[in-house]
């Protein structure tokens, strides 16, 4: 989230939206008699609105077979493998959902932000992923070594790679620690109809504080005492 709001910062550095700066590019090199860069740039933040629904939809799709204090969890987990859902096709769903989301996010930011945002999360998500796979080496031994060798890392394969290992997907905690992708989603779907940036700043904020809300409310599901403290 810090990387997300970094690159919107960005904009008082470098004020030219990167779909804006496209628009005029695209509309001569297209054609098909469009009338104004202003419905080419609703065309590009709509495809950037879509790559977000999808990427938001991938990590839904993950972390319902995870717990959301693990999705979230500041600390790496290597005390178990999960190989159900989207995990049989991909070994980090949810940094791919996460990769898909910050390139179609991003095409609402500055030129710099683009920048920022998508090579600021694909370092991060790259270290997360190494280091994930060193501790899970370590911890479940030869059966992640079978899974490395089976399950492609982030390009997905189209067919199941491993057996399903029975796992109940829980949608209910998957939506709520996914909240804030799903209304920043939703802040570039209104961005890409209306153009209007204070709605579209004024969902991002509301995706922030929704994200932090469903991040507590999880918490005190999970550990029902912290509440009675």
């Amino acid at each position: 989230m810090a990387i997300y709001i970094g690159g919107f910062w960005c904009y008082a550095l470098d004020p030219v939206n990167v779909s804006e700066l496209f628009a005029p590019q695209l509309r001569h090199a297209v054609g098909l008699g469009v009338r104004s860069d202003r419905h080419v740039l609703q065309a590009i933040l709509t495809f950037g609105a879509a790559l977000a629904v999808l990427g938001a939809l991938v990590r839904t799709w993950a972390a319902a077979y995870l717990r959301s204090d693990v999705v979230h969890d500041t600390k790496l987990h290597g005390e178990g493998l999960v190989a159900d859902g989207p995990y049989r096709y991909v070994r980090n769903p949810l940094y791919l959902g996460g990769l898909l989301f910050a390139v179609g996010f991003a095409l609402a930011a500055s030129r710099l932000g683009c920048v920022v945002i998508v090579g600021g999360l694909a370092l991060f998500f790259y270290r997360l992923v190494l280091r994930e796979e060193s501790i899970l080496v370590k911890t479940q031994g030869e059966s992640y070594r079978h899974f490395l060798a089976t399950v492609p890392r982030l390009m997905p394969s189209l067919t199941p790679r491993v057996a399903a290992g029975g796992l109940i997907p829980r949608w209910g905690q998957a939506m709520m620690g996914e909240m804030f992708m799903w209304l920043f989603a939703a802040a570039i779907a209104c961005f890409a109809a209306t153009l209007n940036k204070r709605l579209f700043l004024t969902i991002m904020v509301s995706g922030v504080a929704a994200s932090f809300l469903a991040k507590a409310a999880l918490r005190r599901r999970r550990h029902p005492d912290m509440s009675q403290s």
